[in-house]
């Protein structure tokens, strides 16, 4: 009988694997479940399950994986997911700013394009763009060491206190939400004013100097990263 044939460690497919679990596992490096990485790709469990175990079982190891305890990046897994997350930010950054696309349209472009730049085309886009820290959502984009500035914001939906804040980044999974928060002006910089209590349906929120209140639904709330301006005290600004 063959031997189950070893997934390339940089190919597509390895490398959206490394992103999911760099993205669930969060600042602190948690185990992601199988459940939550089908969940993220859109795959079934036991393709996730297949997939894990053989990035365990490489000659370089990219994952830790222990049945019913979830799975972590290795360093050798990390340092590759941040590689792919650096070339994903960057050219939206690009394409945002140097060719116009619109704000909801970047995201899906830069996942077609980030696992086939070459390490110089990375370095003269960067240096086109005057070496960014931020992609157009405010997400951080990874240094060329792999360094990551410490996570500083919190989900809108995570805030109970009234009062003023600022987006520090919209999440870019969703461009049909993301569409309709640029629509409200909702983006990275904007002060926003939560205006009552979290409700069933969402929140009342007031975006930079309007005067109008519009009504975020807890989905549109989850998108938000939000932190305290810098004038007032930053109790609510650790994770």
């Amino acid at each position: 009988m063959a031997a189950s044939r070893q997934p390339h460690p940089h190919s597509e497919s390895v490398d959206d694997y490394l992103k999911a679990i760099l993205a669930l596992g969060g600042p602190d490096e948690h185990r992601a479940t199988s459940t939550a990485l089908a969940d993220r790709l859109g795959v079934a469990p036991p393709s996730v399950t297949n997939m894990l175990q053989k990035l365990a079982a490489l000659p370089t190891p990219l994952v830790e994986y222990e049945r019913h305890r979830g799975v972590r990046l290795s360093p050798a897994g990390k340092r590759r997911a941040l590689e792919i997350l650096r070339h994903h930010r960057l050219i939206e950054t690009f394409l945002y700013k140097l060719l116009d696309y619109p704000l909801e349209e970047v995201h899906e472009e830069a996942e077609r394009l980030e696992h086939f730049i070459s390490e110089r085309f990375e370095q003269r886009i960067a240096a086109k763009l005057g070496n960014p820290d931020i992609d157009p959502h405010g997400h951080d984009i990874p240094a060329m060491d792999g360094q990551m500035p410490a996570q500083t914001s919190r989900p809108l939906a995570e805030m109970r206190e009234l009062g003023e804040f600022v987006v520090a980044s919209i999440s870019d999974r969703d461009a049909k939400r993301l569409k309709s928060l640029t629509k409200y002006g909702i983006g990275p910089g904007v002060h926003l004013e939560v205006k009552a209590r979290p409700m069933e349906d969402g929140y009342s929120v007031r975006v930079g100097r309007s005067a109008e209140t519009i009504h975020l639904s807890h989905d549109a709330a989850r998108a938000i990263r939000v932190q305290a301006p810098r004038s007032t005290p930053a109790a609510s600004r650790t994770e």
